[in-house]
């Protein structure tokens, strides 16, 4: 078995996609996009994405946020950490169609909050690339940015998941 080294990506059965951000003797300590920071055994059965060859010495963890970071900028469109409202940490979202012969679907609320997540994450990026294009003039650019607004103001329902009010969506505001 070869040792992977920082920076490592893989795929683990249960906590899904990751980057190894330290490794020990016996463990190797790996962040995954949708479970953080945990430690599983360096036996313990996964799926090698980018292997990165192993160096002789490891990331401190004095400097493990800066370092964290940036491989997960590198590797993914998570810009930063968005908390889920402790009250859905582990919950369904349930789909029940109108027609009662067909079978609900059920989704894990922590999967459905990601991709919320990667959503507003994406439109910031289309918002930015708005703003500073050299082909749209600022006309076409405040109209962009309007729909942009709109868009935030459509997803708003989704407030609820988020636990830091800083991280929700917001539309346009009304005047009063």
């Amino acid at each position: 078995m070869k040792l992977l080294g920082i920076g490592s990506r893989i795929i683990h059965e249960t906590f899904g996609k990751g980057v190894i951000t330290n490794v020990s003797s016996k463990q190797y300590w790996v962040t995954f996009m949708e479970n953080g920071l945990e430690t599983i055994a360096i036996d313990e059965k996964f799926d090698v994405v980018e292997a990165v060859e192993a160096e002789v010495d490891t990331v401190s963890f004095l400097d493990v946020e800066t370092t964290l970071v940036s491989i997960l900028q590198k590797w993914s469109d998570v810009t930063q950490r968005v908390a889920i409202a402790d009250k859905w940490k582990g919950g369904n979202l349930v789909l029940e169609p109108g027609d009662t012969s067909l079978t609900n679907k059920e989704i894990p609320i922590d999967t459905f909050f990601h991709k919320i997540v990667m959503v507003r994450d994406r439109i910031r990026v289309m918002e930015q690339k708005i703003n500073s294009s050299k082909n749209l003039d600022d006309q076409e650019k405040v109209d962009l940015q309007q729909y942009i607004t709109r868009i935030y103001g459509s997803l708003t329902t989704f407030n609820v998941l988020f636990k830091n009010k800083s991280d929700q969506f917001t539309g346009a505001k009304s005047a009063n």
